[in-house]
């Protein structure tokens, strides 16, 4: 039976190009998975996730504080300006531009921790830099913005803050202290965390497919290479940065995951709001959705096959 599940989790990449396919097909068949069925799925996730946590995991995090503040660096610097550098190379047209660099202002996204989560990588790390790009989006987002699109663009700080904690951070929470609690109860559920992580990201991309068809068919192949670029780039220099400042493999790719993903629904909601004028810079955050867990979960499938070796002699899971 467990062998069955891994097997399922390792052809993650193909039940998501499923999903994707069948959506554009025949949109009517997930457009209906949309609003709190989202909110409802990415719960489940981080709830999974935190089932695999335990409180030791959080306390290593107080000794590197560096991880943090290079992830936290590396988000809001290297996305942004390969967001605006793909933009002018590929001479893309005011909206798709606006779109581009408005997505890759946005802060990590939460699909960023699953995808950490299969790679097998720093799940800890991976939600805290979660939570501290968004926390500060409110700030971080708008000044690029406006930097670089010459527009500025208004955050609701709170409204996005609580939208984090309630769909990540209190799952997590929950999970890791029913760990605590009921270690033997959890252990059981646990071993179906990855595949309903799966199933669940696959609707999650599929609704985001089926309610953008149209467009994505009118746009397909020359936003298809500039999102591509713009995440590829995250993925490689996020994972790059980390190890010319010496950090192990487990951190460079935890920080590799949540550089090149970004928050796609947060970029189409204010490209909806702040961009009336220019109704396709919403369409990038689309096929930024796609293209980052596609990506995203082929390098976790490499990196789930090939696991860190562990170092850490304290680490209880440590052979």
């Amino acid at each position: 039976m467990q062998n069955l599940l891994t097997r399922f989790t390792g052809l993650y990449p193909l039940w998501l190009l499923a999903f994707a396919a069948l959506a554009f097909v025949k949109p009517e068949s997930l457009f209906w998975f949309s609003g709190q069925w989202i909110t409802w799925a990415l719960t489940t996730v981080m709830l999974g996730m935190g089932f695999t946590l335990t409180v030791d995991d959080f306390r290593r995090l107080l000794k590197m504080p560096g991880c943090v503040a290079l992830g936290f660096a590396a988000q809001y610097t290297i996305m942004p300006l390969a967001g605006w550098a793909v933009a002018e190379a590929m001479n893309l047209e005011p909206g798709f531009a606006i779109g581009l660099i408005l997505v890759a202002s946005c802060p990590g996204g939460t699909a960023s921790n699953m995808i950490t989560y299969l790679a097998r990588a720093n799940v800890a790390l991976s939600v805290i830099l979660t939570l501290a790009s968004t926390l500060l989006a409110f700030i971080m987002t708008p000044l690029w913005c406006k930097t670089l699109a010459g527009t500025y663009v208004a955050v609701d700080a709170w409204g996005l803050c609580l939208s984090t904690l309630q769909a990540v951070v209190v799952p997590v929470i929950i999970g890791v202290l029913c760990n605590w609690r009921f270690p033997q109860t959890v252990a059981k559920v646990a071993t179906l965390g990855p595949v309903v992580s799966v199933i669940a990201i696959c609707f999650i991309t599929g609704g985001i497919v089926a309610q953008s068809a149209d467009s994505m068919a009118a746009n397909a192949g020359k936003l298809t290479l500039a999102v591509a670029l713009l995440h590829l780039i995250g993925f490689a220099l996020g994972h790059i940065v980390s190890k010319v400042f010496g950090y192990s493999d487990d951190v460079a790719r935890t920080v590799s995951i949540e550089v090149g993903m970004q928050n796609g629904g947060m970029a189409a909601m204010l490209a909806k709001r702040h961009f009336t004028t220019e109704p396709l810079s919403a369409v990038p955050a689309v096929f930024s959705a796609l293209m980052q867990n596609l990506i995203g979960s082929l390098l976790a499938a490499w990196w789930r096959a090939r696991p860190v070796p562990c170092t850490d002699v304290s680490d209880k899971n440590c052979p």
